[in-house]
């Protein structure tokens, strides 16, 4: 297997590999910059996992930010049937696209 973490970042947790691409909240960070995440909720080698009481010590994962973006538009919609009430307003979140560079213990 694969070595991998659990890390925490804009109030979700994501499993991580070196070299995963994924999509997290803004972290306002230029494209281009490396960024660290310290809140390491579990580690493994590939044979033997690691879980923190709340966090792993000294466990850090570096990561590059690839783009900053922002997310297809969802509506929210309300009606009440019959009293002429509708309300519709959209919302495009702003994400990070991080690359998973290293994974250190």
């Amino acid at each position: 297997m694969e070595a991998y973490a659990v890390i925490e970042t804009g109030g979700k947790q994501y499993r991580v590999e070196k070299d995963t691409v994924l999509d997290v909240e803004l972290l306002g960070v230029e494209e281009g910059d490396t960024v660290e995440f310290d809140q390491v909720l579990a580690t493994s080698d590939g044979s033997e996992l690691t879980i923190g009481a709340p966090i792993v010590e000294n466990a850090k994962v570096t990561a590059t930010v690839v783009t900053n973006f922002r997310d297809k538009k969802i509506y929210a919609f309300k009606k009440k049937r019959r009293k002429g009430y509708r309300n519709k307003r959209g919302h495009r979140q702003g994400l990070t696209k991080l690359k998973i560079e290293s994974i250190s213990v």
